[in-house]
């Protein structure tokens, strides 16, 4: 068996596990591929609270969204500037509806669903703003198309794991894993590992004794060896 055949059977272990630990993720509501858009740029940089409220409140000042896209850009922020960084993600929302507007003529996203998965993310990645994480959350919950979106979370407790190898970028490790998992897995995968990166495996105290994979993971393995040789 060569090293990505391990990788891949290790992966489906760290789903099975994830899977016993925290049971199968509730299908999120599907949202319209422009809302989802939006409502993933908002939560970036920020938790899930703030990106809600945020979202919440643009939608009360502004009803749809051609009333964002003539909007003042600094009414936009306002409206906005409960999930931070609105300076930032204002512009690049009324970017993307001018950018609809001018070449589809409406604003609306509805024609990704007819494109196939790797023409509907060519697409969205050329939208301003829009990296890989964002485009593969907008693929998967609304689209319902293969993506496997890699946020702090995914990043942590892959290279962890020893999944990804050393310093792998978020982009190259999205192709990595989606190699590594059948399309069907990348739902409950990426929400479950979101979890774990929440509840156990988290950036400064990783509750390595309680967690389910342990026996699995690189980084502790390495943290034991460093306790015994000191």
């Amino acid at each position: 068996m060569d090293n990505g055949q391990d990788l891949s059977q290790k992966a489906l272990e760290v789903h099975r596990r994830l899977l016993d630990h925290y049971g199968d993720p509730e299908r999120k509501t599907r949202r319209p591929p422009l809302d989802e858009l939006v409502l993933t740029i908002l939560s970036q940089n920020t938790n899930d609270t703030n990106s809600g409220r945020a979202w919440q409140s643009l939608r009360e000042r502004f009803p749809t969204w051609e009333a964002v896209r003539r909007a003042e850009t600094d009414e936009v922020a306002k409206a906005i500037q409960v999930g931070g960084l609105a300076h930032i993600k204002a512009p690049r929302i009324q970017a993307i509806l001018a950018k609809l507007a001018e070449e589809r003529g409406a604003l609306d996203m509805g024609f990704l669903q007819h494109m196939p998965p790797q023409e509907a993310r060519h697409y969205l990645l050329n939208l301003p703003g829009v990296g890989p994480k964002t485009a593969a959350c907008v693929l998967l919950f609304s689209l319902h198309k293969p993506a496997l979106p890699v946020d702090t979370h995914v990043h942590r407790v892959s290279s962890r794991l020893g999944l990804l190898p050393a310093r792998t970028g978020a982009e190259k490790a999205q192709d990595i894993l989606e190699k590594l998992l059948p399309v069907e897995l990348y739902y409950p995968f990426h929400l479950n590992m979101i979890r774990h990166g929440r509840m156990l495996c988290t950036a400064r105290a990783p509750q390595c004794p309680i967690c389910p994979l342990l026996d699995l993971c690189d980084y502790a393995r390495s943290k034991e060896r460093t306790t015994k040789s000191s």
